[in-house]
């Protein structure tokens, strides 16, 4: 996941979700009714476009289900690499609908299945809010089985669902900067990751949250409840892990750095800050040319790090890295776009501040 937030809206009009989690919230019933009550819905006000889609779902439900389920969970894994990322959204409901017929509410695969509507909600759609819900709605049926199951192969399957569930409602809280609750879910999926592990003896591959995901979460939420020696244990935990795996040229280490830079900088150990902003300057040269929107803005973050130290040895160095960044902005987004008109008024501000005229 990227470091820059997900959209949050403020008002949802998600006509998709509104069917899938009314589905979810019925009382509890036979699959023979589901399917039935699922043929009579058309009739209920739903505009034409959402008929027909329903519509659509429940012929596909007759026929075949299990079929059904086994195309529709290929068809979004296609979908995603073409990000088109509603439609694939599509494709996880019509997935819970299904599961609901082929194996009843109470099932476990049938959690899962909204589990990963959750976590689409979240990466797919950057609804934080219906992704909380449909995790809600699954939480207790998965504890139930995990703990009442006695095959290996099914508990490895409810607690890959169990650490997709916590990371997404934490992930969905720590986006609407609510860091506690962010915090304590996160630490859940922490432990499931690790009941996880050792279940399969340490071999955890192909997972939909990576072990790397779920440690850069964690960093996120204990900053954001100002644990600061924590977060910069779980940043350069998931720098190790980035660099054991893709090896130390990759461009996944740019946000790291640059996260754990601003720890630093919270912890005041600026010269520390900086030498993780000269990795990540250095690797967006390399990988993206001096003359990027990346490597400007890791030009910027580096020259505002300087100026951050208040040594008058940095002060070459702010001019020269806002510069750079400027001029990589410029040539790029233009001179009137928004990312160089702030870059321009924070070095402005910066040379006010140092009693510089700002057409030196």
């Amino acid at each position: 996941m990227q470091a820059s937030p997900i959209r949050i809206p403020t008002v949802s009009n998600d006509t998709d979700w509104d069917f899938c989690f009314h589905l979810s919230q019925q009382a509890k019933k036979p699959a023979y009714q589901q399917r039935d009550e699922l043929y009579s819905s058309s009739g209920s006000g739903e505009s034409e476009e959402d008929t027909k889609a329903t519509e659509e779902m429940a012929v596909g439900c007759m026929s075949l289900p299990e079929d059904k389920l086994a195309q529709s969970q290929n068809k979004i894994a296609q979908l995603m690499k073409k990000n088109m990322n509603i439609q694939a959204n599509k494709e996880l409901i019509r997935c819970v609908i299904l599961s609901r017929i082929i194996f009843g509410e109470e099932h476990w695969k049938c959690a899962q299945a909204l589990a990963s509507l959750a976590y689409g909600y979240l990466t797919l759609r950057g609804l934080p809010a219906q992704a909380k819900k449909h995790a809600e709605s699954a939480r207790s049926t998965l504890l139930t089985w995990k703990e009442n199951t006695t095959s290996n192969t099914e508990k490895k399957e409810i607690l890959e669902a169990l650490v997709m569930l916590y990371y997404t409602v934490g992930v969905a809280w720590l986006l609407q900067n609510h860091g506690r609750e962010a915090y304590f879910n996160l630490q859940k999926a922490e432990r499931n990751m690790k009941e996880l592990k050792e279940l399969c003896e340490g071999s955890v591959h192909r997972l939909q949250v990576s072990e790397k995901d779920l440690t850069i979460a964690l960093g996120r939420a204990s900053l954001a409840v100002h644990r600061l020696n924590l977060a910069l244990a779980y940043f350069e935990k998931a720098i190790g892990n980035v660099i054991a795996a893709k090896g130390d040229r990759t461009s996944d280490l740019v946000s790291l750095y640059e996260e754990i830079a601003q720890i630093e900088q919270l912890r005041r150990n600026h010269d520390q800050a900086i030498q993780y902003l000269q990795q990540a300057y250095s690797l967006c040269v390399s990988l993206f040319t001096d003359v990027s929107p990346q490597t400007a803005e890791a030009s910027a973050l580096l020259a505002k790090a300087h100026a951050l130290s208040g040594e008058a040895q940095h002060r070459d160095a702010v001019e020269i890295y806002f510069i750079k960044s400027i001029s990589a902005y410029q040539a790029t987004l233009g001179p009137t776009d928004y990312e160089t008109l702030t870059t321009i008024e924070e070095f402005c501000k910066w040379l006010v501040q140092n009693g510089e005229k700002q057409g030196k």
